[in-house]
């Protein structure tokens, strides 16, 4: 079916309600952490988006082979180690530092592919890596106190390389097996390993506060179960360069929501490596490809025969 400029706009706003669903969930992630532990939080949300998922595609789960369970638990590993990484180090730092800081995998992902496949990265992200590193230096150091690294912005930058290497293996088995089915199973793989960490290390509890408890169930449906349903739906009606730049902005909705809504504390240090790393994100993403009609003229094939009216 031929696109349509309508279907076209509705993919791009359903991309921007990602992004933005995408960006709140790093502040519903801080709301929630002051009422359970980080690997609670994780057991709740990957939970409630295991059930949903496994519920309403659970006809894609027939028939289903071993070495599709293998690969569904391969991505669930690097789903769920990511995710710890990001909760435990959200509890050190402000959530808006955080959503920039976690953005950087997109310009990771290509130099772990190639150490992977062995296909060498373009120049736009050995240029995008450079401008990661300056954006985290600003971002990262407190210069006043000399070049100091927090263990949330450690385990942050960890979480980036995780989820980096998430997408990577994304890309690899999504190719050999059914999507929807990978998506199912590692959900339910990081779901049945948060849980049973919290019910080991005695941190399982059903005495989750009202405001703790919503915030759970909003990360579970919202942001992990819709939000990538929305992902996948959208992009079969907008093309990459469209969707990489819109995705991006979670950084920045994650930023701006935190600042509004937690009260983070910015300084002009930090937006400035929240600008670069932005930058480096939307250089590795669409190589400035969105650019590029506005240097291009079209001339008339005879401009001679062009008359005024």
């Amino acid at each position: 079916m031929e696109k349509t400029k309508k279907q076209a706009l509705l993919a791009d706003l359903g991309l921007v309600a990602v992004a933005f669903v995408w960006g709140s969930g790093f502040v519903a992630s801080k709301n929630a952490l002051d009422s359970m532990s980080p690997m609670m939080l994780m057991a709740v949300r990957f939970t409630v988006a295991a059930l949903l998922s496994g519920l309403i595609f659970r006809r894609s789960l027939k028939n289903i082979s071993k070495e599709t369970i293998k690969a569904g638990c391969v991505i669930g590993f690097f789903l769920f180690t990511a995710f710890a990484a990001q909760m435990i180090g959200l509890q050190y730092m402000l959530a808006g530092k955080q959503a920039f800081l976690t953005a950087t995998n997109v310009i990771m992902v290509p130099f772990i592919y190639w150490a992977v496949k062995k296909q060498r990265p373009d120049q736009y992200n050995f240029v995008a890596a450079f401008i990661m590193l300056l954006g985290l230096a600003l971002l990262t150091i407190d210069f006043s106190v000399g070049f100091s690294f927090n263990p949330g912005d450690a385990l942050t930058v960890l979480c980036a390389f995780l989820y980096a290497c998430h997408i990577v293996v994304v890309g690899i088995y999504s190719k050999q097996h059914d999507p929807i089915a990978l998506t199912v199973i590692q959900l339910g793989f990081a779901a049945a390993v948060s849980l049973t960490y919290v019910f080991i290390s005695g941190e399982f509890t059903l005495a989750i506060p009202v405001p703790g408890l919503l915030n759970g169930l909003y990360l579970g449906i919202f942001c992990t179960f819709l939000a990538f349903l929305g992902q996948t739906v959208a992009q079969r009606y907008t093309n990459s360069t469209h969707a990489a730049i819109i995705l991006s902005l979670e950084a920045v909705f994650g930023s701006l929501l935190s600042i509004l809504i937690l009260g983070d504390n910015f300084t002009s240090l930090m937006f400035l490596g929240c600008l670069i790393i932005f930058i480096g994100i939307i250089t590795a993403e669409t190589k400035w490809a969105f650019l590029k009609p506005l240097f291009l003229k079209t001339k008339p094939e005879n401009p001679e025969k062009i008359t005024e009216i």
